[in-house]
């Protein structure tokens, strides 16, 4: 298969075959087994859609409002795939742990929570293929990059959204310099919550951070808010919504009432005079029905799963943070001070010293810290309500600064209940 083959296959056959799973069926309301598209060899299911449907009005073309050709290749891109630093990334349906006891149905790259971190140099050329392997559409946005226009991720604004055994390529530079992260763009605020994220740390062989402290390791921190019960009811709801769209495209009876997608403005007022209600009006979705978080993690986990951060006495570390989730995190620090040090993967102009460090949603942040004071620290979410599980103190966002080769007459042990 070539390069070409990765990207958007518009097969019309593609599109009925795709549509077969209309009838699975899916649920996660126990442990239900998920059915899994097939797929003919060599071909991706990333539909071009635009006004969704089979007629004519309403039922457009599904094949309208995209390039046949897109993605085009980027100005510069690499033609040979030597040059390319190649990531794969796949989407599953998993069973996560977010806390001893606790475990959820969840989304997840390459079957973990949070995705794999990457590591590239600062202008090295990045080919990243995501495989969808759920009965659900994806994305990729590339959360602080520069990436040009059609690598950005966006669903029905940069790209369409990879379908159901489809496949689509990425192809751009790690730049600029720093931490930066990866998410799905598709029903971001579901399938963020469910572990669709990941740390991108972009490197420099000049890098200032590393040129001043000269730390030895460093460490990842991505933190992340879950409600439970909203993930299960949303993740069931939309996997409904998806498998009766699919059997609606098998029928040819799919349009833009059906997906709530329209070309233009002016469309979708010309659709609401001919009777179409939006989903968001009261008589179609009585309630908001927004999350409201009952689990903190770090890492994918709510303590006390969290790891510890390990440090010597005398050492330099270099952590960072990443917030994928939907609340404020202030982060603090028991028994030293730090130098916070980059902000959105950026260096700040100088450091600012302190023991607590706001994180706020889609931000990234970096500090310093310097063994200079031996003990098991705890390091936690100032904002108490975050440091709970299901709203019982201690637990979520709460980790430790733990000195190797530390002793003391006093054994810290796990309490689950304060």
């Amino acid at each position: 298969m070539n390069d070409d083959d990765e990207n958007i296959d518009h097969n019309r056959r593609l599109f009925m075959e795709l549509t077969a799973l209309g009838a699975a069926g899916i649920s996660l309301a126990g442990c239900s087994t998920l059915a899994t598209p097939t797929m003919r060899p060599g071909t991706s299911g990333a539909l071009a859609l635009g006004a969704v449907g089979m007629g004519m009005n309403h039922k457009e073309s599904a094949m309208k409002g995209m390039d046949m050709d897109w993605p085009p290749m980027p100005d510069g891109a690499p033609t040979s795939d030597s040059d390319y630093l190649h990531v794969e990334i796949d989407v599953q349906i998993v069973e996560h742990e977010l806390a001893p006891g606790v475990t959820i149905h969840t989304l997840a790259f390459n079957g973990k929570v949070p995705g794999p971190t990457i590591r590239a140099k600062e202008g090295q050329w990045i080919k990243a293929t995501l495989r969808n392997r759920t009965p659900l559409m994806h994305t990729i946005h590339w959360h602080g990059f520069t990436v040009p226009y059609a690598m950005d991720g966006v669903p029905y604004v940069t790209q369409p959204p990879v379908m159901p055994g489809g496949s689509y390529v990425y192809r751009f530079k790690a730049e600029p310099y720093g931490t930066h992260f990866y998410h799905c763009h598709w029903g971001t605020l579901l399938h963020m919550q469910s572990g669709m994220y990941g740390a991108f740390i972009v490197e420099s062989d000049d890098d200032p951070i590393k040129k001043k402290y000269e730390y030895s390791r460093e460490y990842m921190l991505s933190m992340s808010a879950v409600d439970t019960d909203w993930v299960r009811v949303e993740l069931n709801t939309m996997l409904d919504r998806m498998s009766k769209r699919m059997g609606l495209m098998k029928e040819g009876r799919l349009d833009s009432w059906t997906t709530a997608h329209f070309d233009s403005l002016d469309d979708l007022r010309a659709a609401m005079k001919k009777g179409f209600v939006p989903p968001y009006v009261r008589s179609r979705r009585s309630q908001a029905g927004l999350p409201n978080p009952n689990y903190f993690t770090i890492n994918g986990k709510s303590y006390p799963l969290t790891e510890p951060i390990m440090i010597k006495e005398g050492e330099r570390i270099r952590v960072r943070f990443a917030n994928a989730g939907t609340v404020e995190h202030y982060m603090h620090l028991h028994g030293h001070d730090f130098d916070h040090v980059c902000e959105d993967g950026a260096p700040l102009p100088a450091p600012i010293r302190g023991n607590t460090l706001r994180v706020s949603p889609g931000k990234t942040s970096d500090i310093i810290i310097e063994g200079t004071n031996p003990g098991i620290w705890t390091f936690h979410d100032h904002d108490t309500r975050r440091v709970t599980n299901n709203g019982l103190y201690p637990g979520g966002a709460l980790t430790v600064l733990a000195y190797e080769g530390f002793e003391s007459s006093f054994k810290p042990t796990i309490a689950l209940d304060e």
